[in-house]
């Protein structure tokens, strides 16, 4: 259904629905605060609709009027409008909302599932739990499966966020940093880190000496706190004051973190 075919016809139809909301004594510049347009774009579609006899100038204090063809004008346009809402309407009631997850096992149409996050990613399989959702196609074991009708909380702990703070160039880089104390920094956290984020050239030159795999170097603090909140653990190698921007938005977000400030522990 086109509503209003022609370019402005909407911006028409607003205007003549103010007049006839207004009278008798509506401005120019009431009808453009309203619309959140400028009152040239009034003056200029007032024009065109008196032209067209929809609208008449008024007498005396009553700026515009309405015409008898104007006010069946709005009618109809506001019928038309209020069937193509409801046709929006009706179109969106049939969309449900669709959360994907790793299947466990094979899982049938209709059947019901339940929910576990596990390394950041969401599973769905018959073992009860404390969310539930219903699967929306047939899905075979490792497959994406689309779930709909999500119920319950899924049990899920934000993980921590451990970050070594290097020196920057002028201090030194890479060539200023003892791998060893690294290494033993790493060992000392029992937990594992499932990711590992760099921030600054010389993180990616430690990682590279220390053979570790980045997973993250651009955007970093923000897939660090997404990570996070999805319950990893991780690792991040910031050079000097960019791990402020990192613990800045932790701070924010409630996330527990600890800094192991190699620069320091050098003094």
């Amino acid at each position: 259904m086109k509503v209003f075919k022609k370019k402005g016809e909407l911006t028409k139809f607003q205007i003549l629905a103010e007049i006839a909301k207004g009278q008798p004594h509506l401005r120019q510049k009431d009808i453009a605060d309203e619309l959140g347009i400028t009152v040239q774009a009034v003056s200029e579609n007032l024009k065109t609709l008196v032209d067209e006899g929809w609208v008449e100038t008024g007498s005396g204090q009553s700026r515009y009027k309405i015409t008898k063809r104007g006010i069946e004008k709005v009618k109809k346009g506001a019928v038309d409008l209020r069937k193509y809402s409801d046709q929006v309407l009706d179109t969106m009631n049939t969309y449900k909302s669709v959360w994907p997850a790793i299947a466990l096992e094979d899982l049938s149409t209709g059947e019901t599932v339940w929910l576990k996050m596990e390394n950041g990613t969401l599973y769905a399989g018959k073992e009860e739990s404390s969310a539930h959702a219903e699967v929306l196609h047939h899905t075979k074991k490792g497959e994406d499966v689309a779930l709909i009708n999500l119920n319950g909380i899924i049990e899920l702990e934000s993980g921590f966020v451990v970050i070594i703070k290097l020196p920057t160039i002028n201090q030194g880089g890479s060539r200023a940093c003892d791998l060893d104390q690294i290494s033993e920094i790493i060992k000392k956290y029992p937990e594992q880190f499932h990711r590992v984020g760099i921030m600054g050239t010389v993180s990616r030159a430690i990682v590279d000496k220390l053979g570790i795999n980045a997973d993250f170097e651009f955007a970093t603090p923000q897939a660090t706190i997404a990570a996070s909140k999805r319950g990893l653990n991780i690792l991040v190698f910031a050079v000097g004051k960019m791990s402020r921007s990192l613990t800045k938005k932790m701070d924010d977000e409630g996330i527990s973190y600890v800094i192991e400030d190699l620069v320091d522990s050098k003094r």
